[in-house]
């Protein structure tokens, strides 16, 4: 090996052992977005200097979170991002959602309102296409279930009120709450949300089943059809 190489090998050893104890230290406030992005990288490129990497992935996605929902396949359009790069990259955003949807799952989801939009801001704010997500509800409005019911395009998902109530007389749930993401960011219901919003509140009400609410998520913020008024 030569010296220059030695060198190079030495000063990322030491970048990494002193980003790993600046992290344990201070935990996630005491690194930035990027910096974040390099200890997770870390674990998929062992010997090579990951910061401008990391750097050019928060960049390119806009943000920590971003390039984890990124899917695998635009992930590595980017140079240095292998097939085991990208699937470290997911199996961390597998394991952020999952924490977030066992923070709701089984527990009363109206007291924990907060956890509840967290888990949807999760699993849904960076997708690219459309998803229509149903929260099914028992008498005590505790969490029973969480279906991705549809998935859609880019701005538009088909939702068919009747297969919404089917499913949540299969489930037994006395309530649900509905939630789809808005990919272009905006979260402000259009006249097709709110339409068909109505249209499951019928079919439901006919049957016993409330509808809570309907969330709709964009990139950073989130919509509630019932703040708004709307139903």
């Amino acid at each position: 090996m030569s010296s220059q190489s030695a060198n190079s090998s030495t000063h990322t050893t030491g970048h990494r052992e002193r980003l790993r104890a600046r992290f344990k230290k201070a935990g996630v406030d005491g690194v930035q977005d990027y910096e974040l992005l390099e200890l997770v990288l870390f674990r998929a490129i062992p010997r090579r200097d990951v910061k401008p990497l990391a750097k050019e992935l928060i960049n390119v996605f806009g943000g920590f979170s971003q390039t984890l929902a990124a899917p695998i396949e635009r992930l590595t359009e980017i140079k240095g991002v292998s097939d085991n790069v990208a699937q470290e990259l997911k199996i961390v955003h597998a394991a952020g959602v999952k924490l977030a949807q066992e923070r709701v799952l089984k527990r009363a989801v109206l007291s924990s309102w907060g956890d509840l939009l967290a888990y949807c801001r999760a699993a849904m704010a960076d997708e690219k296409t459309e998803l229509f997500r149903i929260l099914f509800l028992d008498k005590k409005n505790i969490l029973i279930a969480d279906e991705v019911q549809q998935r859609g395009t880019v701005d538009h998902t088909p939702v068919y009120p009747r297969e919404v109530v089917k499913r949540a007389l299969e489930l037994g749930a006395s309530a649900i709450i509905l939630v789809h993401n808005h990919p272009s960011g905006d979260p402000t219901p259009s006249r097709a949300d709110i339409d068909m919003t109505q249209q499951i509140i019928k079919a439901a009400a006919a049957l016993n089943i409330r509808v809570h609410d309907h969330l709709v998520i964009g990139h950073k913020h989130h919509a509630s059809f019932k703040t708004l008024g709307l139903m």
